[in-house]
């Protein structure tokens, strides 16, 4: 780790964006895309537009949402980024962002990704931010799969897949982070009695990552510094990469990769499992 690491979000460009060649990769074919204002989910939902997708991204942030279209105009991808917002705490909204999704073409791939952090130890943690953070983490994952399954069981071979935003935090624990490791140990059964129930044609599977410069990890890095008494540049080199054996933070580009990779024909055989791209964090230590 330098001195001077670059704490702030890195710029997309299309040349970090994977781009493959499927049979169902075209503007016939339509992907939610949650969390689509920011960070991995603005990333996911423009390199799914890079892959002549039409692409519905859900938020709460419209602003958001109108910047993630841009940027997918301004690198001209073939595809499109259509911005609906949308509360995914909101039952009739998730209901609407899917037929809305439903009424672009054939409606075979969802991304949820959208997601929120909160500092505090269990001890202290307010139950209002438990409940909004699994809601948005896990409950709408739910709701969305139950609302999208059928629209992907009626295109004309039902093939489609569903897939979820875990973590490093999906496979272990650390201190001060209680509600947001819940909702990612929870996501895996999610994904897992997706892919139980989707006959084979409908797969499921989930993402996990170690640290990724987004703009709430930003903000997270501030709250942990101040939860801990340590100064951010210790946060990012003791507590973040300290146990991974990559010593940098992948970039929100990276991560869109996985998920285009896992909806793609390579990853037939990707169900019910978790790609883990973590940097050595789970499987090695000191």
């Amino acid at each position: 780790m330098t001195e001077d690491f670059d704490l702030r979000a890195p710029e997309l460009t299309g040349d970090d964006l994977l781009v493959l060649e499927d049979p169902r990769f075209g503007p016939e074919t339509v992907a939610i895309v949650t969390g689509a204002a920011s960070g991995i989910g603005r990333a996911t939902a423009v390199g799914l537009a890079a892959n002549d997708l039409t692409v519905v991204g859900a938020d709460i942030d419209a602003e958001g949402l109108d910047e993630t279209a841009a940027i997918a105009d301004d690198l001209d991808v073939p595809g499109t980024v259509h911005g609906v917002e949308t509360d995914l705490t909101d039952d009739g909204e998730v209901e609407a962002v899917v037929e809305a999704a439903a009424d672009e073409g054939d409606l075979r791939f969802v991304a949820n990704i959208a997601g929120m952090q909160h500092i505090a130890g269990i001890h202290e943690f307010p139950m209002e931010k438990y409940d909004m953070l699994t809601d948005v983490m896990l409950r709408s994952p739910f709701k969305m799969a139950q609302a999208t399954m059928p629209h992907i069981r009626d295109t004309d071979d039902g093939v489609g897949a569903i897939a979820n935003m875990s973590s490093v935090h999906g496979h272990y624990a650390t201190k001060d982070k209680p509600a947001y490791i819940t909702a990612k140990h929870g996501i895996t059964g999610l994904t897992r009695a997706i892919a139980a129930e989707g006959d084979g044609s409908l797969r499921s599977f989930s993402v996990s990552v170690g640290y990724v410069l987004t703009p709430l990890m930003v903000d997270q890095i501030e709250d942990t510094a101040e939860e801990r008494g340590i100064v951010e540049q210790e946060v990012v080199e003791d507590v973040m990469l300290g146990q991974a054996r990559t010593k940098e933070m992948m970039t929100p580009a990276e991560v869109a990769n996985l998920f285009t990779f896992g909806f793609s024909r390579h990853a037939n055989h990707l169900n019910g499992a978790d790609l883990l791209f973590d940097g050595g964090y789970t499987h090695t230590y000191e």
